[in-house]
């Protein structure tokens, strides 16, 4: 069995669609469904009833989901895990930041404060909130960088850890220009997964909705919502500091008015009492 079939069964049980799902593992539709079927093949039995209206799981494919999930994070941990063992004597710095963050704030951020090689060897690591709290919390980087509301608190308890501002972001509701799903009737919704911090501080702090709603996809990913929405498939929340262009260059239009934005604070955490020279120096910034 290949990695790759775990991560195409996956996208084909979030998307249930070969072409979207397709899409987002970056290959073609015949290869796509020939690694699903190989799959199948190898387990011994159908985890997608094909039809019409795309791919359903099958009895066999929802017990099989949970356990391929479990399968990957637990790769992906050893394979993390054993890097870190590898690197940590050598890193001077390990920080860990949300994917939203990695790729937008963070190159310019720590940028403008020193030269990199004042701080010596960096090494990002970069996930969901909830995988970055894990390794937080299990001492593997010095440092975390995230977004943060006061009404959707994280695992980083005050008495272990002290955080401070470094930033400040808004989330906005976005669709496509001309999109039939905007927050003045009813909506479908892009929402973020339980992993995602940017879904908790949206489930806590989010505005009521004027109309019904509907939440059609989930990902713990912000540039996946963008694309969804930039494609017409509906709304989703999204922080300016990755979207701002997209709406500057009118690939993407507000779904409603300033009523319904999420001020959010981009946060630096770091555990009480830490001793890295390159963490205090990026503390002191």
């Amino acid at each position: 069995m290949e990695l790759d079939w775990l991560k195409d069964f996956l996208a084909l049980a979030e998307q249930r669609n070969f072409s979207r799902a397709a899409e987002l593992r970056h290959v073609t539709q015949p290869a796509f469904s020939r690694r699903i079927r190989a799959l199948e093949d190898w387990i011994g039995t159908p985890l997608f009833e094909r039809g019409a209206q795309g791919a359903e799981l099958t009895a066999a494919g929802t017990h099989f989901h949970p356990l391929a999930e479990d399968m990957l994070h637990r790769l992906h941990r050893a394979r993390r895990d054993t890097k870190a063992v590898a690197e940590r004597e050598a890193a001077s710095l390990s920080i860990a930041a949300t994917h939203a963050l990695s790729f937008t704030f963070f190159p310019g951020w720590i940028r403008a404060r020193l030269p990199l090689e004042a701080l010596g060897t960096i090494n990002l690591v970069s996930d969901s909130l909830e995988a970055c709290e894990q390794i937080m919390l299990a001492g593997e980087v010095h440092a975390l960088l995230c977004h943060h509301h006061p009404d959707a608190p994280g695992r980083l308890e005050a008495g272990r850890f002290e955080s401070r501002v470094v930033g400040g972001d808004v989330l906005v509701p976005m669709c496509a220009p001309g999109s039939a799903w905007t927050l003045e009737g009813p909506t479908r919704l892009l929402g973020y997964s339980q992993a995602s911090g940017l879904g908790r501080i949206l489930a806590a702090a989010a505005p009521t909705l004027p109309g019904p709603a509907e939440v059609v996809f989930t990902s713990h990913l912000a540039a996946t919502l963008m694309t969804m929405a930039r494609e017409g498939y509906g709304v989703a929340w999204l922080p300016m500091t990755m979207a701002g262009e997209e709406l500057e260059r009118g690939r993407l239009v507000r779904a409603g008015g300033e009523a319904f934005d999420v001020q959010v604070e981009i946060r630096l955490f770091r555990a009480l009492g830490g001793n890295n020279p390159g963490a205090a120096l990026l503390w002191g910034m």
